[in-house]
């Protein structure tokens, strides 16, 4: 047992001292999210997350030193493929259960929760918004249509902005933005746009997205890229600016947030190669 700080030291050092790329090494995630799949901050040295499709109906608060701080059982809801998390202005919190990889689902479902940072006990309740894609005709949908799955969204002005994972063979490289109401109820998700992003598979589609607190920079993530748009006007994200960096790595990264105006959190999913790890991004 003498051994066992250097074991940690070296543990620490395998991890920090890896090839991050462009991003900024924070901590280790805790075990129960090797498949961490969406994530947000409200406040101090911790952000929130979920896993994805077979974990628990739980979230979690880990610190960033890599601790699990809290963690809620989430009431009314089940995760089928739970691919996000964002919150509105008034610290609730919104969970997407619209993964679809096999753009199959009609139980497609958004939940509502409260600001779990105010809540006590170990169980935290949802509400519920269900919706489809109108323009979806089969199901599954044909192979050169799949634009149905989704992995990312964020709140603005009322509403959740949800940006599809691009899944058509062959590749178009296209995501799709939809938009539904962000209040309880049963919806018809309505169309706003596609928009190109580039005909990698690996690198052009979106995993996570999300805007600043100002509404002015919006980011989508892919397995390695970020795409910032800017000097949009209303929810006409893809007529401002575009910006695309490479970060340099190419692991399987799930989740980006706001962290601060121009600081952003991103975390990846555990993999044999790497990953499973919480990072940074100062935008320039």
């Amino acid at each position: 047992m003498k051994n066992l700080p250097s074991l940690f030291l070296a543990s620490f050092l395998l991890y920090s001292c890896a090839n991050h790329g462009q991003l900024n090494y924070i901590t280790k995630l805790p075990n129960v999210l090797e498949e961490n799949s969406g994530i947000v901050y409200y406040n101090n040295n911790s952000a929130w997350f979920v896993a994805d499709s077979g974990n628990e109906d739980r979230i979690y608060k880990v610190d960033f030193e890599g601790n699990l701080e809290k963690e809620f059982e989430v009431k009314n809801a089940k995760n089928k493929d739970w691919e996000e998390l964002t919150t509105d202005k008034e610290g609730n919190l919104y969970i997407g259960d619209f993964g679809n990889n096999l753009n199959n689902r009609k139980d497609l479902t958004i939940y509502i929760l409260p600001n779990p940072e105010e809540e006590k006990g170990d169980k935290i309740d949802a509400k519920k918004i269900k919706f489809s894609y109108p323009e979806q005709k089969d199901f599954p949908a044909k192979k050169k249509d799949r634009m149905f799955d989704a992995e990312a969204f964020f709140h603005l002005n009322d509403y959740l902005y949800i940006f599809t994972k691009n899944r058509t063979e062959p590749f178009s490289g296209d995501t799709s933005l939809y938009k539904v109401p962000a209040k309880k109820g049963n919806y018809k998700a309505e169309f706003v746009r596609d928009f190109n992003l580039c005909a990698d598979w690996n690198t052009c589609r979106v995993t996570s997205a999300d805007i600043s607190g100002d509404g002015k920079t919006l980011v989508l993530l892919g397995y390695g890229k970020l795409y910032i748009f800017t000097d949009f006007k209303s929810d006409n994200f893809f007529d401002g600016n575009r910006k695309e960096v490479d970060l340099g790595v190419r692991t399987q990264l799930e989740s980006v947030c706001f962290s601060g105006p121009n600081t952003l959190l991103l975390s990846d999913e555990e993999k044999k190669d790497g990953g499973g790890n919480l990072y940074s991004y100062e935008l320039k």
